[in-house]
Order: structure tokens, then sequence, then C-alpha cells
């Protein structure tokens, strides 16, 4: 690999977000070497509620193997510096940084576009140049298929959508066989597709180690989550809170596959040890956890014991999912000592501590 030194380095982008933070102390825990970028742009995105300043403040403290650098992924300039001091010593790059919001894409589409898609290209231009031999692993979507899903054949039941038993995908999920074109992706779904392919192309053209995972959503108790970003931990957030809940469309029944922010870094740990160069992962928590929004609602009144108030406007977001279960499958294929440590139970119980202990902040 890249790295001289006997503790191995990791490059970290959005190191103080939901999944780069686990990464950081997951990695750091083994006695890596953690350089982490993170300019707290969440805040500008979504006010001070999406701030991770609070999340930097505890990575300093706890980690004395992390240097956090407060850059800009869009500064290429800045970029290329970095990379002149620590490119030949990383083995890693973990690149989670990215505008996550397909509804605030839609406002500024040149950001969302030079944050998802053009910076992706410039950290993979300054792999190829100073740490060929790195692992590079970006944090993809299942927003790159647009709203293809909504075409499977659904069916109502009381609390969810379900797929139709008959249908292939019924028993595990969707694969990466669903095509990725001729669908409404939303401006961010679009930028985040142009990532991915530029992290395939790069693994496929000039044989870098790289790796997408797209994933469902992703959560966890350490989530700055907010209304547009975030779908289970701010669901508990409003509980814990006592907050208004707005539900957008399809009679709250749509579904969504949550993985704990530690089991996607215990996928990237295994992608590292044996990397695949250019290989695509549908990463969520698939048939193992899942619920519809109406059933987040109940999880989370259940374990905050408040009622939430909710809201239900009859208009989905556009390019919104239906249903989405993720097939984890191929991945478990490659990496069949990857396994699940939470469980829907569990990652509900994480989410609650989380918005407990942000609501006992000063």
């Amino acid at each position: 690999m890249c790295g001289t030194d006997i503790m191995p380095a990791a490059l970290i982008t959005g190191s103080t977000g939901l999944v780069g933070s686990a990464a950081v102390r997951a990695f750091a825990k083994k006695g890596w070497r953690i350089v982490g970028i993170d300019n707290d742009q969440r805040q500008q995105f979504f006010g001070p509620a999406g701030s991770t300043r609070g999340t930097l403040a505890g990575l300093q403290a706890a980690l004395p193997t992390y240097r956090h650098y407060d850059l800009d992924v869009r500064d290429q300039a800045g970029m290329a510096a970095l990379f002149a001091t620590h490119g030949r010593e990383l083995d890693l790059i973990i690149h989670a940084a990215a505008q996550p919001a397909h509804d605030w894409a839609a406002g500024a589409p040149l950001v969302d576009f030079q944050i998802n898609a053009v910076a992706t290209l410039a950290l993979l231009e300054l792999t190829r140049q100073h740490c060929p031999e790195a692992v590079f692993i970006y944090v993809s979507t299942n927003k790159v298929y647009g709203d293809v899903a909504n075409s499977l054949p659904l069916i109502e039941q009381p609390t969810r959508w379900e797929l139709d038993p008959a249908h292939p995908w019924a028993a595990n999920g969707i694969d990466e066989s669903m095509r990725i074109d001729r669908t409404l992706h939303s401006l961010f779904g679009c930028s985040k597709l142009a990532g991915d392919l530029l992290v395939q192309e790069y693994g496929r053209y000039f044989g870098l180690r790289t790796g997408c995972f797209r994933c469902g959503c992703i959560t966890g108790g350490n989530h700055a989550a907010v209304a547009q970003h975030g779908f289970l931990a701010y669901v508990m957030r409003c509980a814990v809170n006592r907050e208004p809940y707005v539900i957008h469309g399809y009679k709250g029944k749509q579904v969504r596959d949550n993985i704990h922010a530690d089991d996607l870094v215990g996928a990237f740990e295994q992608f590292y040890l044996n990397p695949r160069p250019g290989e695509v992962y549908n990463m969520g928590g698939g048939r193992h956890c899942n619920c519809s929004v109406l059933e987040a609602v109940e999880l989370c009144e259940r374990a905050s014991g408040n009622t939430l108030p909710v809201t239900y406007i009859d208009a989905a977001r556009k390019g919104d999912h239906i249903w989405w279960i993720s097939d984890v499958s191929k991945f478990r294929r490659d990496y069949p000592s990857w396994d699940y440590r939470y469980d829907l139970q569990a990652v509900v119980a994480s989410v609650y501590a989380g918005a407990r202990q942000e609501r006992a902040r000063p």
C-alpha cells in the first residue's frame, strides 16, 4: 500500500458527519493515523441543527492520532496542498463528504454538482497522482437509480407498501442490476451518480482500488439529523422533543431500509482488506432492518414515551422512493465475514440515546 509507516493512515472526507466520524473512531481504535477533512458545511445547508462542530470537539478530545483540516473539498488548491503533505502516507481514502439532500439540491444545483461530482473527480485525480495504491471508498446513494423503483409491483398493506411476493427482488431487496437511466433522479441523484461513475471509471480505466457503496438510509446516535436528511434520527428527535413531524405522500407507508453507520464502516474495512477495483455494492439495512414512515413514528413514540404530533401532506417529495430495501447479497458473497451488528431494535435504541444526549446538552 501507499503508507510507509508501521501505523497505516487514512484520509476521511466529511469526517465529522455521521459516516465520517464513525469511520474515524473505528479506524483510530485499530491504531490508524487519521487525517480528517470537514468544514461543517452541513450548518450552511441545514442551519444550526445540522452542525457537526460538537462531533469534531469529541473526536479531537478522544483521539490523539486524529488530525483535522477545516477544508472545503471544492478548494482544489487546499486539497492539493494536503495531498502534497500527506498523500504518500495514505493507505485508505473514505470519501463521505457530500451535499446529501435532494430537496436542497434543487435550490442550488451548481453548488450541489460542484460538491458531489467535481470535487469527487478532483479527489480521484489527487489519489492517482499521489497514492495510486490506496483504497478509495465512495459513499454513494440509492438515489443513483432514480425513481425507477416506483414502477415495481407494490402491494398496499396496513402500515407499509410491500413488493409483490412473486417478484424476484421480494425476498432480499433491490440488487445492483436495477437500471440507472430513463428515470427521474432528482438533481442530487444526478450529481451523486456522476461521482459514482467517475469512481468506477478510475477503478476500471486507471486501476485504482475504488469501490462504490450505494446506501439506503444510514443512521445512528451521532446523526445531526434535519428534516431534509437523516430520516430515522430526525423522527426520533421530533418524538423526544415533542416537535411536529410532517409526512409527505404515499400515506406514510413508504419503506426505507436503515443501516447503522458502524455496520457500514465495518463493510468498508472488509473492502479495504480485499479491494475489488471499480466494484459497486448496494448497501443498506436490507430485509434485516427496515421500516415504513408510519412504523418509524410508532417505534419512536414507543422508545420516547411521547406522542409525536404528525401532519400529513398528500404530496410526495419529487423523486422519492415508495419502497426501497437494499439487497446486500453481492457484498455478502464477496465478503462473507461481514455481518450486521445492529437490528432494527438496536438501531432505534441508538438513535434514541443520541436524541436524549442531544436534548441534555446546554
